[in-house]
């Protein structure tokens, strides 16, 4: 079957949108006594599950022989030849406290690719989108990654994921290597709007691990399709999964592989 992308990423942009400002409601009155803990420091609230329930069921209406990959499971994992892939409020954390950035993440993918990317950023009204064949866009207008290519201009931002106590090592080694080293280093909480930061511009990279697809799916077609470059650690295709993940403007990838190869072992992240 031969989907109109284009149409498809239009609805799936008014969805992400109607999504958003559901959450911008929520966050106006938000009970921070409904906060679930899904593991250590790794929350869910009643307002992520809403705003899947709600993405879920207008996707199924858009495209009703496609499957899901959600982050909180409203949808039943199905082995289809196209799979949504959402995550209906990336950076959780930040949106308990009322801290910029969080957005809604929604990918369209076949069993090869990633085919449609949007990515809403709610703080700050910013829609990043794109679709295989298209460039990426932040509000209608075209993005591109920097053009750094000097390390020692570079702006990188890190994630640190819940799973401290086998990621740790990897943080210092990273923070080790980097700080001193390139123009700058931040942590700010929201993977998907992160990557697109790097696609548009802001950042020359972003690296973390133990993520899901969700998390990923989205802000990686929209910053391939923006001209960067995502793998996982070790230059690898595996990054889908989440479980390593190094996204950069593509100028600086093969530098920051070298410091993560030569500074740390990594085994216990893959």
């Amino acid at each position: 079957m031969l989907l109109d992308l284009e149409y498809l990423t239009k609805k799936v942009k008014e969805i992400a949108s109607e999504a958003g400002s559901f959450l911008l409601m929520e966050r106006e009155n938000f009970d921070r006594s409904k906060v679930e803990e899904k593991n250590s420091h790794d929350y869910v609230s009643y307002v992520d599950k809403e705003s899947e329930r709600f993405i879920v069921e207008r996707l199924s209406s858009l495209l009703p022989e496609a499957g899901f990959i959600t982050e909180e499971g409203t949808a039943i994992l199905e082995d289809n030849e196209y799979m949504w892939v959402v995550d209906p409020l990336d950076g959780t954390t930040n949106f308990i406290h009322n801290n910029p950035p969080f957005c809604v993440s929604i990918a369209l993918r076949t069993k090869e690719e990633i085919i449609i990317g949007v990515v809403y950023e709610v703080c700050r009204d910013e829609c990043y989108y794109t679709y295989k064949g298209a460039p990426s866009y932040l509000n209608g207008k075209i993005i591109h990654v920097s053009d750094i290519n000097d390390m020692d201009k570079a702006f990188v931002e890190l994630g640190l994921p819940y799973d401290y106590n086998s990621y740790k090592p990897t943080a210092n080694m990273l923070v080790n290597a980097l700080y001193g080293n390139v123009g700058g280093i931040r942590v700010q909480g929201s993977t998907a709007a992160e990557l697109c930061y790097v696609a548009c511009g802001r950042f020359e990279a972003r690296i973390e691990a133990f993520l899901g697809p969700w998390d990923v799916a989205a802000g990686a077609i929209i910053l391939m399709n923006a001209g960067g470059k995502i793998t996982d650690f070790t230059g690898g295709d595996d990054w889908i999964s989440g479980r390593t993940v190094l996204a950069t403007n593509k100028l600086l990838h093969e530098a920051l592989i070298n410091v993560i190869n030569e500074e740390n072992n990594y085994s216990n992240l893959c």
